[in-house]
């Protein structure tokens, strides 16, 4: 483990539940927690650019979500199940207050894991996530009309992202080509690897099945933010073709205290503005960390 320089990290593989998931740390066992849940199609490896600045005033916990990197496949894929797994690695490393990440299919395990412990929540860090109907865009119709009816041709076109070209436009979809350059091919590439190993396309499948009860959830997300006003940051890449940018709005109508950044960027935010979401993390966790 890091000792004398906290920046530096260390890969683990901790067994929960008999589920081995593969944890990047760093950073003061004795400091908060900062808890870095990714989304799809990535894996904890997004944020390494930018843990060593995190890691000087946290015990940064970077997982790879179950079915993602290199942490196991589980059945079933829920995203309430990727919270129990997730808090029993908390438990584990005795996390007991953390700073808690919410992007993309983080967002939704991250939120029951905020909900069921609100007490240990020091803020929130929300990267484009979506957590209210404003969010849900039109590119979210073909997904609604499969929860819907999940007929033959509503399922086909439900799963249609589910290929080497969805990999590569969940990075550079409606990204301006100059701020799409920026980006490592490799990094897709390496993403539909893993995705194309055994059981890890049917465990995507099952979670844009159970999407939707993160969707039907969203009054109780309202009232736990509105209720608790937990200290939040906004980093928002305003190129985001999923996620459309008034949902940027509700989170500030839900948290009106809310630190707010849109930046020129993607839904991957971090492929393209790392240094710079670093440092507002960084100041934002030194000033609520205490």
């Amino acid at each position: 483990m890091p000792n004398s320089d906290n920046s530096k990290f260390t890969e683990q593989y901790i067994a929960i539940d008999g589920v081995s998931l593969h944890v990047t740390l760093a950073g003061d066992a004795n400091a908060p927690g900062l808890l870095l849940l990714h989304g799809m199609p990535n894996s904890s490896r997004m944020f390494k650019p930018i843990i060593p600045t995190l890691a000087q005033s946290c015990r940064v916990v970077a997982p790879d979500l179950p079915g993602y990197g290199a942490s196991d496949v589980i059945e079933p894929a829920t995203f309430a199940q990727f919270a129990d797994l997730i808090e029993g690695l908390l438990d584990h490393l005795g996390i007991t207050r953390m700073f808690i990440y919410l992007h993309d299919y983080g967002a939704p395990a991250a939120l029951h894991i905020a909900m069921r412990r609100p007490d240990q929540v020091l803020g929130l860090i929300i990267q484009n996530a979506n957590a209210h109907e404003s969010g849900m865009g039109p590119t979210w119709a073909q997904v609604r009309a499969f929860w819907k009816s999940p007929d033959a041709e509503n399922t086909a076109a439900a799963y249609a992202h589910l290929t080497a070209e969805g990999t590569r436009a969940q990075y550079v979809s409606g990204v301006p080509d100059d701020i799409a350059a920026r980006m490592n091919p490799r990094d897709w590439e390496e993403d539909w690897r893993v995705m194309s190993l055994p059981g890890r396309l049917e465990l995507q499948r099952a979670l844009v099945r159970d999407y939707q009860h993160h969707v039907a959830r969203f009054d109780q997300i309202a009232a736990y933010l509105k209720n608790r006003q937990p200290p939040a940051l906004l980093l928002w890449g305003r190129h985001d073709p999923y996620f459309e940018l008034e949902e940027t709005r509700s989170w500030l109508e839900d948290l009106p205290r809310l630190e707010a950044h849109i930046l020129d960027g993607p839904h991957l935010l971090l492929e393209t503005h790392a240094d710079l979401c670093a440092d507002l993390m960084h100041r934002f966790v030194r000033q609520h960390g205490a």
